[in-house]
């Protein structure tokens, strides 16, 4: 609901205003609430403190524009991240595969060579005791 000022005293707010504006804001609270609403140095008061709070949402939305800019970077840069994991993972997945199959190759490969080395001792051992 707004204050109906006359102008003289529109005036002598704006005059107040200036005056107010080196002075600290518990300083101005103080001055507000030692004068009752609706007067003049109430409403210079009232002005200054409105103009200050104005001026810090303003500074917090440009803050938080910025933040929000910097997380929005730091998502894409994750998002790229994971996706660059996501195919690391399934290069070591199918490195893993292969390996697991040469390594089964490489047991039947084994196997083979311990029943060739086994029929080779009985033959050596049929030869030699063949001969006696």
């Amino acid at each position: 609901m707004p204050i109906s000022v006359e102008p003289r005293a529109a005036d002598k707010i704006h005059a107040l205003v200036r005056l107010l504006k080196g002075r600290s804001s518990e300083e101005i609270r103080e001055r507000m609430y030692d004068n009752p609403p609706g007067t003049v140095w109430w409403s210079a008061c009232k002005t200054e403190l409105d103009v200050r709070n104005s001026h810090r949402m303003a500074t917090a939305a440009v803050d938080t524009a910025r933040v929000l800019d910097k997380m929005r970077a730091s998502s894409d840069h994750l998002d790229k991240m994971s996706e660059q994991l996501l195919h690391a993972t399934e290069g070591l997945a199918e490195l893993v595969k292969s390996t697991h199959a040469s390594a089964r190759r490489m047991e039947i490969a084994t196997y083979a060579i311990v029943g060739v080395a086994i029929m080779q001792v009985f033959y050596m051992a049929f030869q030699i005791l063949g001969k006696r």
